[in-house]
């Protein structure tokens, strides 16, 4: 059947390619479907900081011209994406969700960003954010929450909740968010959608504007598995211009997705991310799932990782240290905001007063507390000690692989919560990654897909798969088959049932 007008919205990406690649859809018309569902439910939702609609109707017919041709397609091309705002991307603003940044318009493209180009996908804008990326909800932009699709007055999630967002209210199939403790995941969790943090190093990260330079990781986010896996392979891969990227070939995680086999699989439930504090309908679903697990042929066991009870607390010194390096060069003086340059001021006066204006309160609280764990004489006592728990975290993961394939947990410990109801209260905000964090202290690779609605709030949740660093093909090839299971007892993808706006 032919798809087309705002049935567009509702396609896969690998519908949506398959269907401009052979000419029963234009990019252009998939594209303008987009555009003009951004400009009906954007409003509402607030995904968008920027959307780039000349641009990514230039790009769209540049792809049709290409298929007029002759000229062979990529896998994504025509299909259009949204990007986090964290990324760079020549001559379009970049802030970061911060005012610190406001009208910032980098002259380069992030490695990112160039791969998105060179595989002809169409960028229709840049997603909101929690600042900085410091954040579970996406309240802490500067530029006002996003709201989730599911429930207009919860959060989506954080800190891309924008991408997230984007993707639950079909805006865009297709997503590019960054994960620091959970940024993919936990919003994936809470909307219902996919995401997947590549092992460290994975995915370039240059042209991300750092936050944890030895925690951030970006990666593709989805509706689905399959879709996941396609993006995933057209932004992985060595970059040289980051020192970090590893230099080795990108597990076939398209192959990984198709197969959607787990028998003879190991599969661990780490007993340390479950209990106490998770949500009744979280943990039921949850079990639920590992039910189908087993009748799929994995050989499920428990699995004890002592360590992860200290993760939170290592993390809360790691990255809010290297936060305040990183964050040191927004001073006024070479870009963005700059406040109270009047010819009288000294350098240290403008620096303070755009320091006091530009950042909101999330960021000053983290880049006060990581120059104090910085600081003389509490280095060793601090951030010295946390990296000596990252060790044993990693430990950790290392001797459950030596038994299982891959670990388990809920993504998240609760469903969305509402907008305003854990913004002044920085621990509990803190808690909504106590699953997610180990993953980036160890540098491995993890999924959230959802996994059902909550009984007693009709809310999604998300199941966590995370497996050893370069192994990222046996997270889709798990996620697909519990995927496809859960498809085959609903008749649909959960997203489907996502309330219209």
């Amino acid at each position: 059947m032919a798809i087309d007008g705002p049935d567009l919205t509702r396609q896969s990406a690998a519908t949506l390619a398959d269907a401009i690649s052979s000419g029963e859809v234009s990019a252009e018309e998939v594209t303008r479907a987009h555009l003009d569902r951004i400009d009906s439910v954007d409003g509402a939702v607030h995904a968008f900081l920027h959307v780039d609609r000349d641009a990514a109707l230039a790009t769209a017919r540049a792809v049709d011209a290409k298929r007029s041709s002759g000229a062979a397609l990529g896998p994504l091309a025509g299909v259009p994406i949204a990007v986090k705002d964290v990324l760079t991307m020549a001559g379009l603003p970049t802030t970061c969700g911060s005012r610190v940044l406001e009208g910032w318009r980098p002259p380069y493209d992030s490695t990112v960003v160039e791969r998105l180009r060179a595989a002809d996908m169409v960028i229709l804008g840049k997603t909101n954010m929690d600042e900085f990326a410091m954040g579970s909800s996406t309240e802490h932009s500067a530029y006002g929450p996003t709201r989730n699709p599911w429930d207009l007055e919860r959060i989506p999630g954080g800190s891309g909740g924008g991408s997230a967002a984007a993707l639950a209210a079909f805006e865009a199939p297709l997503a590019i968010g960054t994960d620091t403790g959970g940024s993919i995941r936990q919003p994936a969790a809470v909307t219902g959608t996919v995401g997947v943090k590549p092992t460290y190093g994975g995915v370039s990260r240059y042209g991300l504007v750092a936050l944890a330079s030895s925690l951030d990781q970006a990666g593709p986010c989805a509706r689905s598995v399959g879709d996941s896996a396609l993006l995933h392979a057209t932004i992985a891969g060595h970059d040289p211009r980051d020192s970090t990227s590893i230099d080795a070939p990108v597990p076939d995680v398209v192959a990984a997705a198709a197969l959607g086999d787990v028998r003879g699989m190991r599969i661990g439930l780490v007993r340390e991310l479950s209990g106490e504090g998770y949500q009744s309908g979280v943990q039921q679903l949850f079990q639920r799932a590992v039910e189908i697990l087993t009748n799929l042929g994995a050989d499920v066991v428990e699995v004890g990782c002592p360590n992860f009870e200290y993760a939170l607390a290592a993390y809360y010194l790691i990255l809010p240290s290297e936060a305040s390096s990183n964050l040191a060069r927004f001073d006024g003086m070479r870009y963005g905001l700059r406040v109270g340059d009047d010819g009288q001021a000294s350098v240290e006066d403008v620096m303070s007063l755009t320091r006091e204006q530009g950042f909101g309160a999330e960021v000053k609280r983290r880049i006060m507390l990581g120059t104090y764990a910085l600081s003389s004489g509490y280095y060793d006592a601090y951030y010295g000690q946390a990296q000596k728990v990252r060790t044993l975290i990693a430990r950790d993961f290392a001797n459950a692989f030596e038994k299982v394939d891959v670990l388990v947990s809920p993504t998240a410990p609760t469903t969305a919560f509402k907008i305003g109801e854990k913004v002044d209260d920085p621990i509990a905000m803190y808690l909504n990654d106590i699953a997610t964090i180990p993953v980036n202290l160890a540098g491995n690779c993890a999924m959230s897909l959802p996994i059902g609605l909550a009984l007693e709030d009709g809310l999604p949740v998300g199941l966590q798969i995370m497996a050893p660093a370069l192994a990222d093909d046996r997270l889709y090839r798990v996620g697909s088959a519990l995927e496809q299971a859960l498809v085959d007892a609903w008749g649909h993808l959960l997203i489907e049932e996502v309330p219209s706006l």
